[in-house]
């Protein structure tokens, strides 16, 4: 089944647009402008609440649920902080273009699939969350023709294709309110303190110099405890060993059971989910057919799990144990190691498992596996957070920073993981 697109008119949203979230991280939250208010009540919109931030960190932290529909309300607000300040120190943006970054902001996550970044590239093929967002921008231009235009120049935005390129690293970049957010609302929910940044002191220290967006000098110790926090939240929550145990048994879950449909094998799902799974979808098909769009719009958190609690009882027994030991969270072990783990250790735990559930060789392969985790706090290779000193000069903070943990967080850290089944489980 092929969902058509969402045709809402405007004229259909309530009249009072004047409303205020009352956010438990930031406090109250005013929706700062009417049509802002219209995309948020539109379906594709609303979708985000069916997508946990997080994934399956809840499984290590009960109170991770908080969902990518928090996530962008809170960047809009603080993008709404931060425009404020700018345009203090005296750099011009125009009212047409205030709304348009924060629209870009508002819409820069809406092409996240289920589970976030999990399944990014297993439901789709080499079609990242940011293009399909794109897609959406594009597509909500002609639902909203009447605000074309805003559209238009928020997409170009989002694209860094619009001239003021200081309002795209306001949207993306090392240091931009999408970080700002899911540093703080992360830290919040899982109960990490450690991820906790000074985000309004952050904001404030903000500044625009030859179109490049800098950092006042005396900003800098707050940028050094931005970077620091953010090392810390990749390992002890992103990337937590647990919390990639569960992913990457969600991820070989879909896996099996694409491959069981490739095969002919009846397999409950919804309809969309059923559709991704019994096609490969890749970037030209989203650019010409529009329907793929709207089908991608009905897939969120629930139509996974839904299935997945089904698909413990379905015969083929990869995908049933997988399913049960998700559900009732008896997730794989996870070693970590500086170095990669030797072909002797990897066949000792394959035959482990053989022994334990009867696998053939095709099959121990969705049980033991050994992956390669990235953490790279501070990126010097595609755009750096510069400081403006004093006597005016732009310096980058890995040089600034007399914090010599600085210049060390722009080097990779990268780690080997091996997970297989707990015997006996």
């Amino acid at each position: 089944m092929v969902y058509k697109s969402i045709q809402l008119r405007t004229n259909t949203y309530r009249n009072n647009k004047k409303k205020i979230i009352n956010d438990p991280v930031y406090g109250f939250i005013s929706i700062p402008d009417e049509f802002i208010f219209d995309l948020i009540e539109h379906p594709y919109f609303q979708r985000l609440r069916r997508i946990k931030q997080l994934g399956m960190t809840h499984y290590v932290y009960p109170g991770a649920l908080h969902t990518r529909f928090h996530h962008v309300i809170g960047a809009m607000h603080l993008m709404h902080q931060a425009i404020s300040v700018i345009r203090k120190k005296g750099h011009p943006i125009s009212k047409e273009e205030e709304r348009a970054v924060l629209i870009a902001i508002l819409l820069h996550d809406m092409g996240h699939g289920p589970f976030s970044h999990a399944l990014e590239y297993d439901i789709v093929n080499g079609v990242s969350h940011e293009q399909i967002s794109f897609y959406f921008i594009e597509a909500l231009k002609q639902e909203f023709p009447n605000n074309r235009d805003d559209l238009e120049r928020a997409l170009m935005i989002f694209s860094n294709k619009y001239h003021k390129k200081f309002l795209h690293q306001l949207v993306s970049s090392q240091l931009d309110m999408d970080r700002l957010d899911y540093l703080t609302r992360d830290s919040f929910f899982t109960g990490v303190s450690e991820g906790i940044v000074g985000t309004d002191r952050i904001i404030e220290m903000l500044n625009v110099h030859h179109d490049q967006l800098v950092v006042d000098e005396k900003g800098i110790y707050s940028i050094e405890k931005f970077l620091v926090a953010r090392r810390v939240m990749y390992w002890q929550v992103y990337l937590h060993k647990t919390v990639v145990s569960g992913e990457f048994m969600l991820i070989n879950i879909l896996r099996r059971a694409k491959e069981l449909v490739t095969r002919g094998e009846e397999l409950f799902a919804s309809p969309a989910l059923m559709y991704f799974m019994k096609n490969t979808v890749t970037k030209t098909d989203f650019e010409n057919k529009p329907e793929i769009l709207a089908t991608f719009a009905q897939l969120d958190d629930y139509d996974i799990m839904g299935a997945v609690k089904v698909w413990q009882f379905h015969q083929d027994k990869v995908l049933s144990i997988l399913s049960t030991h998700l559900i009732n969270r008896k997730l794989h072990k996870v070693e970590i190691s500086k170095d990669p783990f030797s072909p002797d250790r990897i066949q000792f735990e394959y035959e482990m498992v053989r022994n334990q559930f009867q696998l053939n060789d095709e099959e121990i392969k969705y049980f033991v596996y050994s992956e390669l985790l990235s953490n790279n706090a501070y990126s010097q290779v595609k755009q750096t957070i510069n400081l403006l000193m004093k006597n005016g000069e732009i310096m980058d903070v890995s040089k600034a920073s007399d914090n010599l943990n600085i210049s060390a967080l722009a080097t990779p850290v990268e780690k080997f993981c091996l997970c297989y089944p707990i015997p006996n489980q």
